[in-house]
């Protein structure tokens, strides 16, 4: 049995690696498997050039003329991987795939007959996707990634806060506009690609951020040239990669190795906002910082009227209650969320939502 070491990569097959790990000893899984795109030989662009990455020794599986046995064969594969993986799991963990049309339906039916429990489709739109050479199908601008629990009442982590704040203040939502892996990140030796299929770092970034917390341990079975521990270590996660191809872990090392590592944990973290004391509007008026008969107005237009009560109520000439009460009842709305729906006048017209008040307080509290 393998100690579970951290920031390491190991060398071997995945499945023999992993079931020598201590069971359910990492956070996350992040996989990017062969993806069996089953061509017989080597696709060309229209000048001749050779189209890497469609015809890897690694993404061979079965008799390629038999496609039958080779969906078997890589069903084996994928039921051996992922098996080992889900023992590896720590119960409150989740796992990540991403595929291709050949691969991830096939992938996901598995998935779920071990136990899995998929929260997302995730679909990785590609900003500059290759064409589609032939002109005899659509262009292939996406692939698709799997997210999942290891069952349905499993616990897990989910950093919406920080996703919404990386999308400007919107929820994120299950489709990534990301450009492929180029320019200075693209890896080469000797002017090839060192990897065909490198992911860009993006991807990773909203996966790891997405999905585990400084400090995590993040098990990547198919590493290659290491662009989950390069992410990882940039984002504060551990990581262990597990990869075959010498040239590749050589590749990843160096990679990693140039990596700036954060220290400092406060910009590593976004605050759950559920976390956060609770704050009742009476607090406020407690401390003096909005005093009894203050009017409130309600709205960016400031619409509403209300007064405040020594009880941190509001009344108005129709309605008395809550904040989020009397903020519903003047707007005919089944609900309101009365700490930004309110606003106070903080000066000569310069209105601001209560909620500036309540931040003040949590911000005493820490």
């Amino acid at each position: 049995m393998l100690s579970v070491k951290s920031n390491v990569i190991l060398q071997g097959d995945c499945v023999a690696l992993m079931n020598q790990l201590p069971a359910g000893s990492v956070d996350l899984v992040f996989a990017d498997p062969p993806y069996n795109l089953q061509l017989g030989g080597a696709l060309l662009r229209p000048d001749n050039s050779r189209v890497e990455g469609v015809d890897e020794d690694w993404d061979r599986f079965g008799d390629l003329a038999d496609p039958a046995d080779s969906f078997a064969v890589y069903d084996e594969f994928t039921r051996a991987w992922l098996t080992a993986a889900r023992r590896v799991l720590k119960d409150d963990g989740t796992l990540w795939v991403i595929g291709s049309y050949h691969n991830i339906y096939r992938v996901g039916a598995i998935l779920q007959d071990l136990g899995f429990w998929i929260l997302n489709d995730v679909v990785w739109t590609k900003s500059n996707p290759m064409p589609n050479f032939r002109g005899t199908r659509f262009t292939n601008a996406h692939e698709t990634m799997l997210w999942c629990s290891k069952g349905p009442r499993a616990r897990y982590t989910f950093n919406y806060e920080a996703m919404k704040a990386l999308n400007d203040g919107v929820q994120m939502r299950s489709d990534w506009m990301l450009p492929l892996c180029t320019g200075q990140e693209r890896l080469k030796k000797d002017g090839r690609k060192t990897h065909p299929t490198q992911k860009p770092e993006s991807l990773l970034f909203r996966v790891l951020l997405s999905s585990s917390n400084p400090g995590d341990l993040v098990l990547d079975p198919f590493f290659g040239t290491g662009t989950t521990g390069a992410v990882a270590k940039r984002l504060g996660r551990r990581f262990i990669g597990l990869e075959r191809d010498e040239t590749y872990i050589a590749a990843a090392r160096e990679r990693i190795d140039h990596v700036r590592e954060i220290t400092d944990l406060s910009v590593l973290s976004t605050p759950n906002k559920r976390s956060e004391p609770r704050v009742p509007f009476g607090t406020v008026v407690e401390r003096g910082l909005l005093r009894p008969g203050d009017i409130l107005w309600g709205g960016e237009r400031r619409k509403w009227q209300a007064k405040i009560r020594a009880d941190g109520s509001l009344i108005t000439d129709l309605h008395k209650g809550s904040i989020h009460q009397v903020g519903a009842a003047v707007q005919g709305a089944p609900a309101c969320n009365g700490w930004t729906f309110w606003h106070f006048l903080d000066g000569a017209d310069d209105y601001q939502p209560i909620d500036t008040l309540r931040q003040k307080i949590r911000a005493e509290l820490h």
